[in-house]
């Protein structure tokens, strides 16, 4: 392909994206197909000569198109945001144009100090202590900083990582007769019981124990009490804690761990505590929400997703923390053809892939773009969205508020058994003009409301109430049929 074709090809599939989403309410949010639909109209093989880009870009419209779950609709509202603009697709489209590679300052300089410029910038937007900051002080050299991982996850798991190396250096010189296989049987982390499941996977990948610490019932935040008996347990059993996760926002209700009673708990014996806000972290940038990061200052490391609640595409999880030769200490690998000129910012000492895109790029042009208001801007018109659905619940007697509100997460369900908002939900889904997932609370079943879309209005609320109300309806007036027909009064 030329550079003409390109131009002309490139063109048409932006015209598609720029049209697809003037047209996105009118998409049925979830596709009506079945597992397995796609292999029954491509061929099993790849073709053995190229064809035509026409001929490409129309099996994409007719074969990829009807499977596509449409993340960006205004009437999506499951799961938490992917974060999404035109400038973030546009600065992806530039790394992805650009195909240079990051691993180090040599393989991408400008990359890897982009990168560095814009962890600060998002830093400070969130006001994080300077000990989390590339940027150098007067009265002490920096040690800190940030990175862009891949997700949440993979944030977790590297820091997860490098607590272990921290505490299995201390432990080695108070165990100097055990093998590294009987220390690490000691190690034990930390989190409470609302946390999301890639802490169970990270604890899995590092084998080490995880425990579970029970929530408070007014606020599902982390019960301190609970966790200093923890720790005074497993310590007398003969287990070393190292490593704890606390979490402002999360999955199930967007709940918030209190950091200023834990982060005491954690400094005392030495636990390395990770603050995991992959949802929430955009909302710090409002002067409103930042009391919810106050007790940062305990922390080790801290990660939010810029491609949830901040008008960045997947994927881009931005990490800081206070030491990162500690991530290197567990991360670097020295081979020959690595060995070149230095930087603060080298990406292969801060996560498990060698390389990766400039991701800073799609950051930098949401951020040159939108500035701190237009993020914050977005961030409270989510909120307010959330809070025109709660006054709307709260008018209708049928329905119960199973959390508080704090952002742009509503929990509720069908008053009465599980089963009726079990049915709810089904019959809501499959009709496929709103999409929401459920969630569980202490046991307990119940149905996630979230505002996701950068483009959501007060009409797509009112819209997304209209459908929950009239499947009520039905679902509620079906019971009472079948209660009838059974003789019951």
């Amino acid at each position: 392909m030329d550079s003409k074709q390109f131009r002309e090809q490139g063109k048409q599939i932006v015209d598609f994206i720029a049209d697809y989403f003037e047209n996105i309410r009118s998409q049925r949010v979830i596709p009506d197909v079945r597992p397995g639909f796609l292999q029954k109209h491509l061929p099993t093989e790849a073709p053995s000569k190229g064809e035509e880009f026409v001929n490409v870009k129309e099996d994409f419209e007719k074969f990829i198109m009807p499977g596509i779950v449409h993340w960006q609709s205004p009437n999506f509202h499951a799961y938490y945001p992917c974060g999404h603009s035109f400038p973030a697709v546009l600065g992806d489209l530039l790394s992805g144009g650009l195909g240079s590679i990051m691993f180090s300052w040599a393989s991408n300089p400008a990359g890897t100090e982009l990168e560095v410029v814009v962890m600060d910038w998002l830093g400070k937007m969130v006001k994080l202590p300077e000990d989390f900051l590339f940027e150098f002080t007067k009265d002490k050299p920096h040690v800190g900083g940030g990175c862009i991982q891949n997700t949440a996850s993979e944030s977790i798991l590297v820091t997860m990582l490098a607590a272990r190396r921290a505490a299995l250096d201390r432990l080695r010189n108070r165990y100097p007769d055990d093998d590294d296989d009987v220390i690490m049987s000691r190690l034990i982390v930390y989190s409470s019981d609302q946390v999301h499941s890639c802490l169970d996977k990270a604890a899995m990948l590092a084998a080490v124990k995880l425990r579970k610490i029970p929530t408070n019932d007014e606020d599902q935040s982390m019960n301190v009490v609970a966790l200093e008996k923890a720790v005074k347990v497993d310590e007398a059993m003969g287990l070393h804690p190292f490593y704890l996760c606390a979490s402002l926002g999360t999955t199930s209700t967007c709940a918030f761990d209190d950091l200023k009673k834990i982060g005491p708990i954690c400094q005392r014996e030495s636990i390395w505590m990770h603050i995991d806000a992959a949802y929430s972290g955009p909302a710090f940038m409002c002067p409103e929400f930042r009391p919810l990061l106050d007790g940062v200052e305990f922390a080790e490391s801290f990660n939010f997703n810029p491609h949830k609640l901040m008008l960045t595409n997947f994927d881009c999880s931005a990490l800081w923390v206070k030491h990162r030769d500690m991530l290197k200490k567990a991360m670097h690998v020295d081979p020959i053809y690595l060995r070149k000129r230095s930087f603060m910012g080298e990406s292969k000492d801060w996560e498990i892939p060698l390389g990766r895109s400039m991701r800073a790029l799609k950051l930098w042009f949401v951020l040159r773009t939108y500035g701190l208001e237009g993020i914050q801007k977005h961030v409270r018109n989510h909120v307010k969205m959330a809070k025109l659905f709660e006054s709307l619940l709260a008018q209708d007697s049928r329905f119960e508020q199973v959390a508080k509100v704090v952002l742009g997460l509503v929990c509720f369900k069908l008053k009465g058994t599980a089963n009726k908002s079990k049915a709810l939900l089904k019959a809501i889904n499959n009709e496929g003009l709103i999409h929401m997932v459920p969630g569980e609370l202490n046991g307990a079943y119940m149905i996630r409301f979230v505002v996701c879309s950068e483009w959501v209005k007060e009409e797509d609320i009112h819209f997304a109430w209209s459908v929950i109300k009239r499947n009520a309806d039905k679902v509620l007036q079906g019971g009472e049929a079948r209660t009838r027909h059974m003789g019951v009064a």
